[in-house]
């Protein structure tokens, strides 16, 4: 009896510490792969990326780097993502991680992986995100933003939200608007230690992670942001 209980309390807590190992190893991955999607969009040889002028305004980035969409007309949406804001001393905050999902309208192709940059301009899109939750379209109004490094970005750099995407394969009538943007709490505990207010993050209330891979997707930002300004 004593040692199927041991046994049992043995697995009970290989499975709890398996949580956050486990939200840690993922909200890696969300980082990593963030860092990679802001390169392509944002580096030298990028000609057909975020123009510098957006990058400039930006108040704050946030990347999904994989979106999945399912069904066709009406269908659901889901992805992980990380967002950072520039600081009241001009740099960028540790990373935050959210999860953006709800409906999508028009025709698509069913289990379409898509990678998202939403591209923060105002205060008012910067005080809705800051508060952890909100619709796109409802709360936030988004726009398709200008493509190309070198162009001008215009009225675009007054909107609240501009969304980028990069797509793998056929997708057509793509849309954020009516996606539902809130914190993710098991990831902000993996990458903090505790679930430390979400607008602390953006902020620069707290103390980057340890983990590099945060590191280096703040990083990325600042890379690219500093390069558009010169």
């Amino acid at each position: 009896m004593r040692k199927s209980l041991a046994i049992l309390s043995a697995g009970i807590l290989a499975a709890a510490t398996s949580v956050p190992v486990l939200a840690q190893d993922k909200a890696d991955n969300e980082l990593n792969e963030a860092t990679t999607i802001m390169h392509e969009l944002t580096g030298p040889q990028s000609t057909a990326g975020i123009p510098d002028d957006v990058l400039k305004h930006a108040k704050c980035v946030a990347v999904v780097p994989k979106m999945l969409k399912g069904g066709f007309v009406v269908g659901a949406q889901h992805g992980d993502g990380v967002a950072t804001c520039r600081t009241t001393d001009g740099r960028w905050s540790p990373p935050a991680p959210f999860a953006l999902s709800g409906a999508t309208f028009g025709a698509q192709i069913g289990g379409e992986e898509q990678g998202y940059v939403l591209m923060i301009m105002n205060d008012h899109g910067l005080q809705a995100l800051e508060s952890g939750h909100f619709k796109i379209g409802a709360g936030v109004d988004a726009a398709a933003g200008p493509v190309g490094r070198e162009a001008s970005a215009g009225a675009a750099v007054n909107a609240e939200m501009l969304t980028y995407s990069r797509a793998k394969g056929a997708y057509i009538g793509a849309t954020l608007n009516g996606a539902e943007f809130n914190e993710d709490h098991n990831k902000t505990r993996a990458l903090y230690g505790s679930l430390v207010p979400f607008n602390a993050i953006l902020n620069g209330g707290v103390q980057m992670p340890d983990q590099s891979a945060a590191w280096r997707f703040v990083h990325e930002i600042n890379r690219a942001t500093e390069r558009a300004a010169q």
